[in-house]
């Protein structure tokens, strides 16, 4: 049976990965303003590529960034025929991209093993560390998810980032002080996608088990309450979302535990959504800009 230490360091590690994941999102809608609904999509293609390929012994950081840079590479190719569409028809097609996906985990049994998952996906350096592994992957994505923060931080804080703002807050303005909009949008998706494959690599690596029914458009929409209590376009709210979200999930388990509610486990998790619907709403009446909200940036050349 799971101890507490080892339980809170398996929920810090999930909490940091989906951290990265959101980040991801946070590029392409909080300093972008493209509608993603199917952020799930590259963080699904970013887990199944870096397994397959582990799993016929490449190594682990060539895999990683195999998987980060496949999940960009569908980044682009969704964005050339998807970023001239108004926000709404964006965000029907990325929702639809996103099943697509999943049902071709589903059926193509030759590569994914279909709904039977992929097992044994192999962890790094597993053998040849001494104290507890998890311990060591915790470590590891910490590490990972400051390097991801540091990295976007970089970015949205140069001239790049300031394009990206413009074109979130008024595009046709953006045009006509002469910038590639088009061109910066896919960069955007390009980057956030990438992001979200590189969290599904580490996703996958840790659980060593994946399955279709891990990626349904449902986590798009967990990743998109993070951004939004936390605070769209500020990257340390997003991480902060991802912790409240997480730990509230779990947090209701014990909660049900403790007051020895009469509740099944499937009424529990339709308690929890109620909870995060109502402190939703409350958020958007109460406080729009999210916790931590956005940060004033001054750039430079």
């Amino acid at each position: 049976m799971m101890g507490a230490y080892e339980y809170m360091v398996a929920m810090v590690t999930f909490a940091c990965i989906y951290a990265i994941f959101a980040i991801g999102l946070n590029v392409i809608w909080g300093f972008t303003g493209l509608i993603n609904i199917g952020h799930v999509a590259f963080f699904a293609i970013g887990a199944y590529t870096s397994a397959l390929l582990t799993l016929n012994g490449f190594p682990f950081p060539l895999s990683v960034l195999a998987g980060l840079l496949i999940a960009g590479f569908f980044g682009f190719l969704i964005s050339i025929p998807t970023l001239r569409l108004r926000e709404d028809y964006l965000a029907i097609v990325t929702l639809g991209f996103a099943e697509i996906v999943r049902l071709i985990l589903l059926n193509e049994e030759w590569l994914t093993n279909g709904p039977m998952g992929l097992a044994g996906i192999p962890q790094p350096l597993r053998d040849a560390i001494p104290w507890d592994y998890n311990t060591f992957y915790l470590i590891l994505v910490v590490v990972c998810l400051i390097g991801v923060y540091l990295g976007v931080e970089r970015a949205v804080k140069s001239p790049f980032g300031r394009v990206l703002r413009a074109i979130r807050e008024n595009e046709e303005a953006a045009k006509s002080l002469g910038k590639d909009v088009f061109n910066y949008k896919v960069q955007s998706l390009i980057l956030g996608a990438s992001i979200a494959g590189f969290a599904g690599s580490l996703f996958a690596h840790f659980i060593t088990f994946l399955s279709p029914d891990q990626f349904e458009s449902i986590q798009t929409f967990y990743i998109w309450i993070m951004v939004v209590i936390g605070g769209s376009g500020n990257n340390r709210g997003t991480i902060l979302g991802a912790f409240l979200l997480l730990f509230f999930f779990e947090g209701m388990r014990f909660i049900k535990d403790f007051f020895e509610l009469p509740m099944a486990p499937e009424n529990v998790a339709a308690l929890r959504l109620v909870i995060v619907g109502i402190l939703l709403v409350a958020m958007m009446m109460y406080k729009p800009r999210g916790i931590m909200g956005e940060e004033a940036y001054v750039t430079g050349r």
